[in-house]
């Protein structure tokens, strides 16, 4: 074997990383059932899961160094897919991170976000009037506050399945997932302004604030991992 593939394949070997799914403690949520949390778990795994596999696909083509021109196809398929599910393990993540029982509501109006809020949209009311409005968009993905790090505004999206609408560079705060998966079990399909109510009254306004970043962009105390 030559140095070069052998350094080729111990890079492979160090970018293969392992995730492992995270637990998360939070039976007992107001207005979102065990049930549905242990259905949201094991979904949650399997993108963990499946985000193992699809590396280790991708650590198996580039053992050799290089993407050969047959295998360009099979590789191209894969590394889109690998979008699909890292984003689906990470923004649960989030999702679940922002949650605990006997949630707060809303924000107390002295606390950070509340003035970001303020200072992005002109009022927390405004800026929830929006999160809101995006959470209940037809069609299936998740409502994402995310702050800018070069100015610290505040700005919605919506995220269509997981991969398609993030914003480079942004940093996600408040996550809320509104495929149908995370309230069905309790809520009819039109019911989902009664899922986006209970999904307020369950978050972790200490976990959002950990994420906003201080004026000069220095990260706050706490991370999503």
């Amino acid at each position: 074997m030559s140095k070069q593939r052998a350094s080729a394949e111990r890079e492979v070997m160090k970018s293969n990383v392992t995730y492992k799914a995270r637990q998360f403690n939070l039976s007992g949520l107001n207005g979102i059932s065990d049930k549905t949390l242990e259905m949201h778990f094991k979904l949650y795994e399997g993108y963990v899961e499946q985000t193992n596999l699809l590396n280790e696909k991708i650590a198996e083509f580039l053992k050799d160094g290089k993407v050969d021109q047959d295998e360009t196809p099979a590789y191209s398929e894969i590394t889109r897919r690998l979008g699909f599910e890292y984003n689906g393990m990470v923004l649960h993540e989030y999702y679940f991170d922002n949650l605990k029982r006997t949630g707060g509501g809303d924000p107390d109006r002295t606390s950070s976000f509340v003035k970001a809020a303020e200072a992005s949209f002109g009022s927390y009311e405004i800026w929830k009037a929006d999160f809101v409005g995006i959470g209940k968009m037809r069609g299936v993905g998740w409502a994402m506050c995310d702050q800018d790090p070069v100015n610290g505004r505040l700005s919605n999206h919506w995220i269509t399945l997981h991969e398609i609408g993030s914003v480079a560079g942004f940093t996600p705060i408040l996550v809320m997932d509104v495929w149908e998966h995370a309230f069905l079990l309790d809520y009819k399909p039109a019911e989902r302004p009664k899922y986006i109510e209970a999904f307020f009254s369950n978050i972790d306004w200490t976990s959002v604030e950990a994420r906003l970043q201080h004026p000069k962009g220095e990260p706050a105390k706490a991370s999503r991992r």
